[in-house]
């Protein structure tokens, strides 16, 4: 394997394949249909050798292009399940897996960024990389102190091939809108684009991982690993073993599912609120299923890996998300409607009506309605067939619709996490984390009810 391809002409050449080969295929599909083999048949040969030139090249270019695959692969749920079968393992894939970099390019990066005498920093390097991903890829040491620590080392070049790919895969975008129906590709690689300085300045890295590893420490419920150093495009934390997450889609118990569901669902709500940041890269390879929870080494924490990525709110999560949830739930159409209009969901020039828009809402919000929410691939599948089907009245209410520059973020990750709920199959108490954590999701009385009668209880207890 080759160094990360870094001139533009070169990987434009293999993105460029991508289209090239739909084409391909579906030439070959036909002279398979001519000597008389079955549509079904013929189809789903089609899918698989589309998915696998996929991963392959989307895997090989690393960059944007692997960042673009990582971003789609939890979507996977809302594809339908003829077309998602063949799809989900190589998008699976694209989750945790990269070809890794040569050793001496490895060795070269650390000599440049720690100094020449780098391997007297640690007691073990294990060449091999433990995991790979879009901009970099992950070795387990051994510190100089005892600790076992995770090496991340960005691939040179990372922040031109970002760049180039993300650029270049704009263009395709009619052509790769297809693998996830009902979503607008472009947004989604506009907002990438506008990440990638942020990703790659492992310093802020630093800071956001610190920040929650200090927040969350003997948390019962979850883990993030201590920063150990960062210099340049080096970070060393501490190491964390566990089941990913993208195991426990595969083949976890039904313990282990809405065990990951429901932390994940807390993790998600609760971060903004206990450390100003929102981690907004939450696909599966970011998440492990640790031995010891709150009722002891049976129960599990879940490990949160990799703070890249994230949404600055200082002030936790905005108020009128958690008000506009609630007085939906309540059916207060034009109290919704006049807060999405001042926040600018909804633009000056548009005018539509508040009943069709709490329709809208109402079953996209099913989960925060009950007690307890069983979340699908069907379910998921659902509402993105509601949404995009032109017929529907949804789709002709979501197309007047804006989502403000302020939400994009906010938004994006509260959809990937429902994709993967979806793909753990997971039974979660999401209001009961809604009312815990959400701003404005409780009124404002039900809210000093609430505090009270937690000192009430604390008091108790002591």
């Amino acid at each position: 394997m080759s160094d990360l391809p870094r001139k533009a002409v070169t990987r434009t050449a293999k993105l460029a394949a991508l289209p090239l080969g739909f084409a391909g295929r579906a030439t070959w599909g036909l002279g398979k249909r001519i000597v008389g083999e079955s549509a079904e048949i013929v189809s789903r040969e089609l899918q698989q050798r589309t998915a696998d030139q996929l991963f392959k090249v989307l895997g090989e270019l690393k960059g944007g292009a692997m960042k673009f695959g990582q971003a789609m692969s939890v979507f996977e749920s809302a594809l339908p399940e003829e077309v998602a079968g063949p799809y989900r393992a190589a998008l699976t894939k694209l989750q945790d897996a990269a070809p890794p970099m040569p050793t001496r390019t490895v060795h070269s990066v650390l000599a440049e960024r720690l100094g020449e005498d780098w391997s007297e920093l640690f007691l073990e390097f294990d060449d091999k990389p433990a995991a790979a991903a879009s901009i970099g890829q992950v070795h387990r040491a051994v510190w100089h102190d005892g600790r076992e620590v995770a090496v991340k080392v960005q691939y040179p070049g990372a922040g031109e091939a970002l760049l180039s790919d993300l650029n270049q895969l704009s263009r395709f975008a009619r052509l790769l809108g297809p693998l996830i129906p009902g979503m607008d590709v472009k947004p989604l690689i506009s907002e990438l684009k506008d990440r990638v300085s942020e990703e790659l300045d492992y310093s802020l890295e630093a800071q956001a991982q610190h920040a929650h590893a200090e927040e969350f420490a003997d948390d019962p419920d979850f883990a993030v690993p201590a920063v150990v150093h960062q210099r340049d495009q080096i970070l060393v934390t501490e190491w964390m073993d566990g089941v990913p997450l993208s195991e426990v889609i595969a083949d976890g118990t039904r313990e282990q599912r809405d065990r990951a569901g429901q932390l994940l669902s807390r993790f998600l709500f609760s971060g903004p609120a206990r450390t100003g940041l929102l981690h907004a890269d939450p696909h599966p390879g970011n998440f492990r299923l640790l031995p010891g929870g709150p009722d002891g080494e049976d129960d599990w924490r879940l490990g949160v890996l990799d703070f890249g990525t994230v949404d600055r709110l200082p002030g936790g999560l905005p108020d009128p998300i958690g008000e506009s949830l609630r007085m939906t739930l309540d059916g207060e159409a034009e109290t919704v409607y006049e807060l999405l209009c001042t926040e600018g969901f909804v633009k000056d020039s548009i005018e539509l009506d508040p009943d069709a828009v709490l329709d809208y809402l109402l079953p996209i919000i099913e989960p925060a309605e009950v007690e307890e929410f069983t979340f699908t691939r069907g379910w998921m599948r659902s509402q993105a067939a509601r949404i995009a089907d032109p017929r529907s009245p949804a789709h002709q209410l979501g197309k007047q619709l804006n989502l403000p520059p302020a939400y994009l973020l906010i938004h994006r990750v509260t959809l990937s996490t429902i994709g993967v709920l979806c793909q753990l199959g997971a039974t979660v108490r999401l209001r009961e984390e809604l009312e815990e954590w959400l701003p404005g999701f409780l009124p404002e009385d039900a809210l000093e009810a609430l505090e009270a009668l937690e000192v009430e209880e604390s008091v108790a207890e002591a």
